[in-house]
């Protein structure tokens, strides 16, 4: 087993409650762990035995062009997409960053984390 990560993926998207925020939107930060057997692609070097990276970054960038109220819907469809579109994921870590949230304070970040784990 092995991990994948996809860190750090910079956006601009229109997520949020208030209509200020879809309207006018704001800067996001994605990070993708993916935990999946990477002893195939390694032995192989081929790289459709494996999770592309390039894919990755895709789905995350589509699925964040679609509005949504919560970022926790945002992360589900990204879950969802990456997980349909590769069964052999085991694990999967995502984390949406808003930075510079429109709330009362000083706050650089808000972040939320879902985890998927594939049943047995």
């Amino acid at each position: 087993m092995g991990i994948i990560s996809v860190k750090g993926i910079r956006l601009y998207s229109h997520h949020g409650c208030l209509p200020q925020e879809t309207l006018i939107g704001s800067d996001y930060i994605v990070d993708v762990d993916i935990e999946t057997d990477l002893l195939a692609s390694a032995l192989s070097d081929d790289l459709s035995k494996t999770i592309d990276y390039v894919v990755v970054n895709q789905v995350v960038q589509e699925e964040m062009d679609v509005p949504s109220k919560l970022l926790e819907t945002v992360a589900l469809r990204i879950i969802n997409r990456l997980t349909t579109l590769h069964a052999e994921i085991e694990y999967l870590a995502l984390s949406i960053s808003k930075l510079n949230p429109p709330i009362n304070g000083d706050v650089e970040r808000v972040t939320i984390k879902e985890i998927y784990k594939k049943l047995v």
